[in-house]
């Protein structure tokens, strides 16, 4: 894995958008004080890649992402592995309740020859080429394929943060085993022995399929096959013979067939010529057309006669009148009468209504004087009372006093009411108020009564008035219909002839109707008997066309009678001359059908011979047998190739199965794998002991033992120690060498995409001494001029970093921190 670009937004110190240009910087260094943000960069590629730091401590420190502050961070990291080009992204947001998660993730493979400055002009993601994972979920999986190695290992072998630079040296034997067969793809040899287990057992089943095909392959030995080939002679044998009889057969039966058509034909004309005779009352056929037509002729002149007589008697009613004009001013006298007589009764009913009408006024008149007088009466009693009350007051209140009310001068509750005096005053004024209210009271209804009955008297007497008028008025009219008119007794008359005339006229047209009626009956009569005699000729011309073959005699066409005993008698001589020829075509039609018999023994015989049936197509049977034998023996020679092949396809399977299980049995003990290790950590111990043994001016070599690693103390007497035994700074040393063998030794030995293009160390160059520090100087020049590896350092020794031609400066300040790119 190879970093080209790293631009950072948000990400921890880097609050605002910063990028980092890694092209061309084979050999850099990422420089400034302490704090100021240099471990931050690599933070952002192991998190871009990973979604952890080292130094986060897991999950949990996702938070650590965001700069202070801030609500988002990006990350994005363009790198190149194993050749091809990649850019991973991930987005970081805080929600409204605080919570830290990851927003977005994605790793997309950039197309071939991407200018990676593009960036710089806001591409939209779709724009950067194949995604390779959409998700956080999907990342993991996506970043191990294109960089060949987990986070634990990364962090390890690629990027080496602070406080991890010895990890790899202090690593448990199977931990540091595991990471060798990651960087060197051994993984591979398990995937090749799980294959070879694979197709040894898919061998192995194909040898079982194929024994069972060759146990159902029964019964294909040569004397098989010389038994099929026996039956394929001898049912084309049986075809020869078969095809050599069917046509005699044949021959036989179309013989008979045609003496059988012969005879039938015979048959058939003696029983047309015997079937020829008149048909029954041909004779009185023509006499009946005759007399039919005597008929019509008799019911035509009886029609001409009534409807001569019917018009005759329609234009004496035409002269008589129009029967609806009589009957009108007929009714018109009746009307006059019966209205008279009503007009006369209306206005009798009239004067009545009016004589009681007045009287019906006059009785209202006096009944409302009545009312007058007794009002004013009530009013006098009125004052005569008032007058009484101011007289005598107590008595006056006597009148109001209720027993168990309250008096309305004290407000004591009433024990008793004492009685009026009967001399009083107040007395005799109520007496009197009380007959006058009745009487005022009696003279408003009388009034009241008289009124309505005035009023009713009124609207009887406008109706009969309105009456009276319209019965005038109609008897004007009628009067104004008549003037002019016949008496009603001339009128009478009129009326009775019309009637007389309308009788007669309604006779003669019955009498016109049945004489078209007899008429009609005897045209059907005629039509029938003409019908019938055309039916006869009709007959006779389709039984003379029926004999038309055998020459009949020429037809009298005037007499159908002459005609039918003509054609009866000329069939009857030809059929006696034919009837002489048919017994001898009943012999030929005898030795036929005996001769289609004995050929078809023969036939049923060569088919009993062969034991097959045989059916009504003998050829067809024969050929049918020939193709049943033939189709046996195909299949059977099939069946002895299919045989052979599987057993050739045994013997591969077998083959294939034996080599598989004995390479998968090989695998599965994993010697190849520990040896391939044991070789790897050979060369990875030789190539870090030289340059442990240059860093350290050569006191120490580094060996391993069981996968333990040992330094030898050269100043000591050689004396081995473990490696946890070294100083600080001897510890620094040692895990540069393993870092540098790493990078230099190892990735010659990888055979998969595990891509050690990169080292980036972090770690305390400060620690060591001026000549140390200079042999480390030198060490990490010679591994970058080789041009196949990029080699980063993070330091603040500026011995070091003076002598590192590409150098990343990076500044803090309140704000944010910077890079700033110097140096070639």
């Amino acid at each position: 894995m190879r970093p080209m670009r790293l631009d950072m937004a948000g990400f921890t110190v880097f609050r605002e958008e910063t990028v980092v240009d890694f092209t061309d910087a084979d050999f850099f260094a990422l420089v400034g004080p302490t704090g100021s943000g240099k471990s931050t960069v690599l933070d952002a590629i192991c998190f871009a890649l990973y979604g952890t730091v080292p130094r986060w401590g897991g999950a949990r420190g996702l938070a650590n992402a965001l700069a202070p502050s801030a609500a988002e961070a990006r990350v994005r990291l363009v790198f190149e592995s194993a050749g091809d080009r990649y850019v991973a992204t991930r987005v970081v947001r805080r929600d409204g309740r605080g919570n830290v998660k990851t927003a977005g993730a994605g790793l997309q493979l950039m197309p071939a020859g991407f200018d990676v400055t593009k960036l710089d002009t806001g591409l939209s993601p779709e724009d950067l080429g194949e995604v390779l994972a959409g998700t956080p979920a999907e990342m993991e999986q996506a970043v191990l394929e294109a960089v060949g190695l987990p986070y634990e290992q990364f962090t390890s072998c690629v990027v080496l943060p602070q406080g991890q630079f010895a990890d790899f040296l202090h690593a448990r034997p199977a931990t540091r085993q595991q990471i060798l067969v990651n960087l060197l793809g051994l993984g591979v040899y398990e995937q090749v022995q799980k294959r070879a287990a694979e197709r040894a057992g898919r061998a192995e089943a194909g040898l079982e399929a194929v024994d069972r095909v060759l146990a159902g392959l029964t019964d294909v030995d040569d004397a098989t096959l010389a038994q099929a080939q026996t039956g394929v002679d001898r049912a084309r044998e049986l075809a020869a013979a078969v095809a050599a009889a069917v046509p005699e057969r044949d021959a036989a039966r179309a013989a008979a067939s045609a003496a059988r058509t012969a005879l039938a034909a015979l048959d058939a004309d003696l029983a047309a010529l015997d079937a020829v005779h008149g048909p029954a009352g041909v004779a009185e056929v023509a006499a009946a057309v005759t007399a039919a037509r005597a008929g019509v002729d008799e019911a035509a002149r009886a029609v001409a006669l009534a409807e001569e007589r019917e018009e005759k008697l329609r234009g004496e009613v035409t002269g008589a009148g129009d029967e609806s004009t009589l009957r009108l001013l007929l009714k018109a006298y009746a009307d006059r009468g019966r209205l008279a007589v009503e007009a006369a009764s209306v206005a009798v009913a009239v004067a009545d209504a009016q004589r009681e009408h007045d009287a019906a006024t006059d009785a209202l008149a006096q009944a409302r004087a009545a009312a007058e007088r007794a009002e004013t009466e009530l009013e006098a009693a009125f004052r005569a009372h008032e007058e009484a009350k101011t007289t005598d007051q107590a008595v006056a209140l006597r009148a109001h006093l209720v027993v168990g009310a309250s008096c309305p001068v004290c407000e004591q509750v009433v024990p008793r009411a004492p009685a009026v005096p009967a001399g009083s005053a107040v007395a005799r004024a109520l007496a009197a108020g009380r007959t006058a209210r009745a009487a005022s009271e009696a003279a408003k209804r009388t009034t009241q009564e008289r009124d309505a009955a005035a009023r009713g008297l009124e609207r009887t007497l406008l109706r009969a008035r309105a009456q009276h008028e319209q019965l005038t008025g109609r008897l004007a009219e009628l009067d104004d219909q008549l003037a002019g008119a016949a008496t009603e007794d001339a009128l009478r008359h009129d009326l009775a002839e019309h009637a007389r005339l309308r009788g007669a006229l309604d006779e003669a047209a019955g009498a016109v109707r049945a004489g078209r009626d007899a008429a009609r009956r005897a045209r059907a009569a005629l039509d029938a008997a003409e019908e019938r005699l055309r039916a006869a000729w009709r007959e006779f011309d389709s039984v003379r066309d029926g004999l038309a073959r055998f020459g009949p005699p020429v037809a009298d066409r005037d007499d159908v009678a002459a005609a039918w005993a003509t054609l009866a008698g000329w069939a009857g001589g030809e059929s006696t001359r034919r009837r002489a020829d048919r017994d001898g075509l009943v012999g030929s039609v005898t030795g036929a059908e005996t001769a289609a018999e004995a050929a078809q023994q023969r036939i049923g015989e060569l088919f009993a011979a062969a034991g097959l049936p045989v059916d009504d197509d003998p050829v067809r049977a024969a050929t049918v047998a020939v193709e049943r034998a033939e189709a046996a023996r195909r299949r059977l020679v099939e069946r002895r190739e299919q045989a052979a092949g599987l057993r050739e396809q045994r013997a591969g399977h077998e083959r294939d199965a034996r080599v598989a299980r004995a390479l998968a049995g090989h695998l599965r003990a994993n010697n190849f794998e520990r040896w391939l290790l044991a070789e790897a950590l050979d060369l990875l111990v030789d190539g870090a002991s030289g340059i442990l043994r240059e860093l350290s001016g050569g006191q120490y070599d580094l060996v391993h033992d069981k996968g333990e690693f040992f330094v030898v103390d050269q100043y000591d007497a050689g004396l081995r120690r473990g490696v946890r035994t070294l100083s600080g700074g001897e510890t620094f040393q040692a895990s540069l060498a393993l870092a540098l063998a790493l990078s230099e030794q190892l990735a010659g030995l990888s055979t998969t995409a595990a891509s050690l293009e990169s080292i980036v160390l972090d770690e305390g160059f400060g620690t060591l001494d001026a000549t140390t520090l200079d042999t480390v100087a030198a060490t990490l020049e010679s591994l970058a001029a080789r041009g196949d590896r990029m080699v980063g350092v993070v330091t603040h020794v500026p011995a070091l970093a003076e002598r590192i031609p590409v150098r990343f400066e990076v500044h803090k300040d309140a704000r944010s921190a910077r890079v700033e790119r110097t140096g070639r």
